[in-house]
């Protein structure tokens, strides 16, 4: 009995410890931003019940996730760089020659008892491998060391825009760079990449973009030009927005979504709905929870343990700002519509998984920022 009580003694004593390291301000934000997001779907999806239904789900999986990962030490998360960013890798590959198309793009893998999509497990094996990669050059990577990171880069990028995919493929490469541009990246460097990538817009124009992305480009500098096909998801989201002046029609009261005008209202053009439904004051207020919410995990970046917590924790704060940036920005007319979701809002299971992957980490590097053995 007595050993019985020491083991339930010291299990106890185990878990009010990772209690007590837990980062409530980042758990809080999450679940504020969750909760609006699904009370938000729930009013845009209720002629798609099955969503509501599917995206309760989907919200239990990516919590146990989050658990599972705060819960991993990240001395352990770096054995998992390698083998996720070739499996990453190969998944894409698969994707190309015995992918699903739907809609024109070769972007699911059917693995016979799931569907999924191989370009999301990059948005995360990316960050990770290139984290492992910088931790094992030490303090000052030269040249080579940042050659090597581009390529790790170029690979996944590429495949990801051959399915087409040009919203994932910003969003994989956005992390990638991060890590790169934390592991100190020369400035001089920095601005080559730009003065080249400008040069070589007129190329990327008229070989590398597809038409219809071409065409998303030309209908945000003009979306009345085509009213009714491209420019018509711009459009909508805009009266929509405005339409919900200052304090929003309330809540299910949003005629923009409720007669069908808004498209995609459950998933890429969700903020349409809440802005509609909850005005300025709603808007100003969710900003500031994303605010936190990156402000957050920088924070976690800034006093992680070690250079791969460090460039782990950083690159997930660019991913969290990257998808609200544009999709907010897609959403408001101010970017090309790309197809990227609202973190923990926007309906769907791959990325709010993979989201909730990313918090799961950040909390496990917040638990053990003073192990500086990890």
């Amino acid at each position: 009995m007595t050993g019985d009580f020491q083991t339930i003694r010291r299990l106890w004593i185990s878990l009010l410890e990772r209690f007590s390291r837990m980062n409530f301000g980042l758990a809080i934000v999450v679940a504020l931003l969750t909760f609006t997001g699904f009370m938000t779907l729930f009013s845009a999806g209720y002629s798609y019940p099955w969503r509501v239904a599917d995206q309760a789900r989907n919200i239990l999986i990516a919590l146990l996730v989050l658990i599972v990962f705060a819960n991993i030490h990240p001395r352990y998360l770096i054995k998992m760089a390698i083998p996720l960013y070739v499996t990453g890798v190969l998944l894409l590959l698969a994707t190309l020659v015995a992918g699903t198309t739907i809609k024109g793009a070769t972007r699911w893998l059917n693995l016979g008892v799931a569907q999924i999509q191989p370009s999301e497990l990059m948005k995360l094996a990316l960050p990770l491998m290139l984290a492992w990669f910088f931790q094992n050059r030490g303090d000052r990577p030269g040249a080579k060391d940042f050659i090597a990171a581009f390529m790790m880069i170029a690979v996944p990028v590429a495949l990801i825009m051959k399915q087409p995919d040009l919203g994932t493929a910003i969003l994989v490469a956005t992390a990638g760079l991060s890590v790169v541009f934390f592991a100190g990246l020369p400035w001089k460097w920095i601005l080559v990449m730009v003065g080249s990538t400008l040069a070589s817009l007129p190329f990327i124009w008229n070989f590398v973009l597809h038409d219809y992305q071409r065409q998303r480009i030309i209908t945000l500098i003009d979306p009345t030009s085509d009213p009714l096909g491209k420019g018509f998801h711009t459009l909508q989201a805009l009266i929509a927005i405005g339409s919900g002046g200052v304090f929003g029609k309330g809540w299910m009261e949003g005629t923009q979504a409720h007669l069908d005008f808004i498209p995609e209202r459950t998933s890429d053009f969700l903020f349409a709905v809440f802005s509609e439904e909850f005005g300025l004051v709603g808007n100003i207020t969710l900003l500031v929870l994303y605010f936190i919410l990156i402000c957050t995990a920088m924070r976690i970046a800034v006093n992680a343990a070690n250079t791969f917590s460090k460039l782990l924790a950083g690159a997930i704060s660019v991913i969290f700002f990257t998808y609200t940036f544009v999709n907010m920005g897609m959403v408001s007319g101010i970017l090309p519509v790309v197809g990227v979701p609202l973190p923990f809002m926007s309906y769907g299971g791959t990325a709010l998984i993979t989201l909730g992957t990313c918090t799961g980490i950040l909390m496990a590097i917040s638990a053990n920022k003073k192990y500086k053995d990890d």
